[in-house]
């Protein structure tokens, strides 16, 4: 299971909309992708839609963490 996805893992979207993907269907926002526009490293954790049956495979982007920046060479 995916509980992680980057800009990469979802094909570069540059269109909101519902797109199949392994684990099932993503809605991606406008939201969404102008994160990703400005921080193209961004990972959105991948939540389940609560109005989704139980087995359904339906998600959607929830809080996204940019990467660590490295930290700087202290001498």
């Amino acid at each position: 299971m995916v509980d992680k996805v980057t800009w990469q893992k979802a094909g570069r979207v540059t269109e909101p909309g519902r797109y199949m993907f392994r684990f099932g269907w993503l809605t991606v926002t406008a939201d969404d992708l102008r994160v990703w526009e400005q921080f193209p490293e961004a990972s959105f954790t991948l939540v389940k839609k609560p109005d989704a049956g139980p087995d359904s495979d339906e998600y959607h982007l929830g809080l996204f963490e940019l990467p660590s920046a490295p930290s700087p060479d202290h001498r």
